[in-house]
């Protein structure tokens, strides 16, 4: 008598993780940063270490001088931290400062 297996016990299926990569471009993004911040009042020292980020490059990201793309990670911590939400959103995903 022939035994049925099915495709995953058949074949010993391992999984894969697949990342997706999207852009997305926000304009005055540096400056809203810099008035969430001013509005907080604490030290730019202070919130970058907060956010797990050095200060020169939170300044670089309120100057919009970030070279190729702010990771969207680094974006939910300045929100986190700030107490914000900023709206930026992936393909009509809604925005999540909790990440």
């Amino acid at each position: 008598m022939r035994q049925q297996f099915t495709l995953k016990e058949k074949f010993q299926v391992d999984t894969v993780k697949i990342r997706r990569y999207t852009d997305v471009e926000v304009m005055g993004l540096g400056a809203k940063i810099k008035q969430a911040r001013n509005l907080d009042g604490r030290s730019v020292e202070i919130l970058a270490g907060e956010a797990e980020i050095s200060r020169s490059y939170w300044h670089d990201i309120e100057a919009e001088k970030v070279r190729d793309a702010l990771p969207e990670v680094t974006l939910r911590k300045i929100e986190r931290v700030l107490g914000v939400d900023f709206g930026i959103s992936f393909n009509g995903e809604a925005s999540n400062n909790s990440r």
